[in-house]
């Protein structure tokens, strides 16, 4: 016996079948007839040559600017409406070849530099001395072993908190933006390094996603990237507080060079030994030079001493009363009076006298 369905369950019996069969289509084609409505709602077509598809998105999960004639890749579910159209409700979208990509890009910077998100001043220094890193990355990519290899070899004993993603294609912006919210609440990181390696433009176009663009520039843990090449220039490099070029210049930029420390603090030692010596000889000369000022001015002092000495001698010896009765002068001893004795010392002879007259000059 035949299914027999009203209209409503019918289209509803479709939109199951195409639920089951078709959970998530990714389809490309060129964008048609943009229209925003009620600023909600975003309506475009889907084309190639061949064919046409309606499309809709809700107005904030159109997270890159699209108009007519881009070429783009979206991800969504097909349903069929109340009103028997058959459209494809839109989860994602993302810009593919390079001329829509370029476009894309230079639409979503304009709105995003007018809001002052990519702003110098708000950029933060990257802190020294790190001890853990936040790295989002695909561990697969030979990018992240590049990045990991760099790090060990210039300066190790570093821990990284690994979160891995894919790093292109649709789902990659959603994937980076939860590891950059896990690393901001539970990673307890100093740095937050965002890493893939070259790729073409439409590998890259994932880092121009309006979302994970804003997410980058509201961390509340600094931010470094390195996408692609040196070449290559994405809004999350804009909005990230400092852009690599690569990821192994994340590396380089991230951690010290152990050999190039080792070098730098043999060149400090010497230099500290060359300036202590140096002063032990200035000390050492100046010590001598005083050491002999002393040394003279004792000797002076003391030649001094013995002059004085010498002088007092000469006092002394011209008191001695030898070298007075050499003179020719005499000693007289004894109380003169008459008949009574005297003695009389010259320097040659002692003579006993008898006083006979005294007489008062």
């Amino acid at each position: 016996m035949e299914n027999k369905f009203s209209v409503s369950e019918f289209i509803a019996y479709c939109n199951q079948t195409l639920e089951y069969a078709y959970t998530g289509c990714t389809i490309e084609g060129e964008v048609l007839n943009v229209k925003t409505s009620q600023n909600k709602w975003v309506f475009f077509s889907l084309k190639d040559e061949e064919g046409s598809i309606d499309c809709f998105i809700p107005i904030w999960q159109l997270r890159i600017p699209i108009e007519d004639g881009m070429k783009v890749l979206v991800r969504g579910t097909p349903k069929l409406t109340n009103w028997g159209k058959f459209s494809l409700t839109v989860q994602a979208i993302m810009p593919v070849g390079q001329g829509s990509i370029k476009k894309s890009f230079e639409l979503l910077k304009q709105k995003l530099e007018k809001e002052g998100l990519f702003d110098p001043a708000k950029k933060r220094i990257l802190p020294t001395n790190l001890s853990k890193i936040g790295v989002i990355s695909s561990t697969q990519a030979a990018g992240y072993a590049d990045f990991v290899k760099i790090i060990n070899e210039r300066w190790g004993g570093l821990e990284l908190k690994v979160c891995h993603t894919q790093v292109q294609g649709l789902v990659a912006p959603d994937q980076i933006i939860r590891a950059l919210n896990y690393l901001n609440e539970h990673g307890e990181v100093e740095v937050i390094a965002i890493i893939r390696g070259g790729g073409s433009a439409d590998d890259l176009a994932c880092f121009n996603d309006e979302a994970l663009v804003r997410a980058i520039a509201a961390s509340k843990i600094p931010v470094i990237t390195g996408i692609g090449h040196e070449i290559d220039e994405s809004l999350s490099d804009l909005a990230a507080d400092v852009r690599a070029s690569t990821p192994s210049n994340v590396a380089q930029m991230l951690t010290k060079d152990k050999q190039a420390e080792l070098r730098n603090l043999h060149a400090t030692i010497s230099r500290i030994h060359q300036q202590i010596t140096s002063r032990f000889d200035l000390v050492s000369d100046n010590l001598k030079s005083q050491i002999a000022g002393v040394v003279s001015k004792i000797y002076l002092e003391i030649d001094s001493k013995i002059n004085e000495t010498k002088n007092y001698q000469k006092i002394i010896e011209s008191l001695n009363p030898d070298n007075i009765l050499k003179n020719g002068y005499a000693i007289l001893t004894g109380k003169p009076q008459v008949d009574g004795e005297i003695k009389i010392e010259t320097f040659h002879q002692k003579i006993v006298a008898k006083v006979l007259e005294i007489k008062e000059k």
